[in-house]
């Protein structure tokens, strides 16, 4: 995501402007707030507004602003230069104080604002300065995501494999070994979809199983895109049609899948990806086919 700085002055709060000494907003019925004009022209380049209030910049909307009764908070938008953006949390770290978008200031903080359009041609991250906090500024999205993922319970695939992982199975060299998920479901395979919500805000986030990757323990990998095809006795020696290895050697392996999960969230103006994996491993015996004799 596109960062830019923005050497301008904005305080959110229509109310807070007065006592930082910006100067008497200019409120209309049928447009937004103005923050700053260009001291040249008189254009408008920083205006305030709310999310779902006809006096947003642009007309903006959102399902997830607040009631206009003050039942809840509000998204704050504000429009820097002719870029319409989400107020977000506070910049994280902040600047250094010789970043030219603290425009000299000492004081206050530099927040974010998310555009998810605009002149930018791609979702980008604004930086502003603010002596105060801006009103309603809704909570980091990534983190609300993170707590949606931990509502989820993801956990290891359970390892379905022949020869058997148990004491007294034992597969032959040369013979298809079978590898699948034992135990497909929401919490090993997806995909599972979880909200979390904060202040009247709320991120979506949709997690599913990717590819599985098994290490056989002999050297080899074997990548799975699909859950693999549990065994029947009714298949005989026939190969796996979509995850299996054949083992050349006698001995005993270790064999580890990894499941890799991809997590798409979004919410608040943003959205993002969270990558994971888990791994479950699984004790295997070969040994040679025996010829019997008179």
């Amino acid at each position: 995501m596109l960062t830019v700085r923005r050497g301008l002055v904005a305080t959110g709060l229509a109310s807070a402007l007065m006592a930082q000494g910006v100067g008497a907003p200019t409120a209309h019925a049928d447009g937004p707030i103005c923050i700053k004009r260009d001291d040249r022209t008189g254009v408008c380049v920083l205006t305030a507004g709310t999310a779902g209030n006809p006096g947003a910049p642009g007309g903006a909307s959102s399902g997830n602003s607040g009631s206009d009764s003050g039942g809840g908070p509000s998204i704050v938008n504000i429009t820097i230069g002719n870029t319409v953006c989400t107020v977000g949390p506070p910049a994280s770290p902040q600047p250094p104080a010789s970043d030219p978008v603290w425009a000299g200031h000492t004081d206050g903080a530099i927040y974010t604002c998310f555009a998810t359009n605009g002149r930018f041609g791609a979702p980008a991250t604004l930086l502003f300065w603010s002596a105060t906090p801006p009103a309603a500024a809704p909570p980091d999205p990534r983190v609300l995501a993170e707590q949606a993922v931990a509502a989820m319970g993801l956990r290891a695939v359970a390892i379905g494999i022949v020869p058997e992982a148990r004491a007294g199975s034992v597969g032959i060299i040369g013979m298809p070994t079978w590898m699948w998920v034992a135990d497909p479901g929401e919490q090993t395979w997806g995909p599972m979809t979880r909200s979390a919500s904060a202040g009247g805000y709320t991120v979506t986030a949709t997690a599913k199983v990717d590819r599985v990757v098994w290490v056989m323990g002999d050297g080899s990998t074997v990548t799975c895109t699909t859950k693999g095809t549990p065994y029947a006795d009714s298949f005989g020696k026939k190969s796996s049609p979509d995850c299996g290895h054949t083992y050349t050697r006698q001995g005993t392996y270790v064999v580890a899948a990894t499941s890799y999960w991809t997590v798409a969230w979004a919410g608040i103006g943003q959205t993002g990806t969270i990558p994971l994996d888990f791994t479950q491993q699984a004790t295997i015996v070969m040994g040679e086919s025996q010829v019997l004799s008179n």
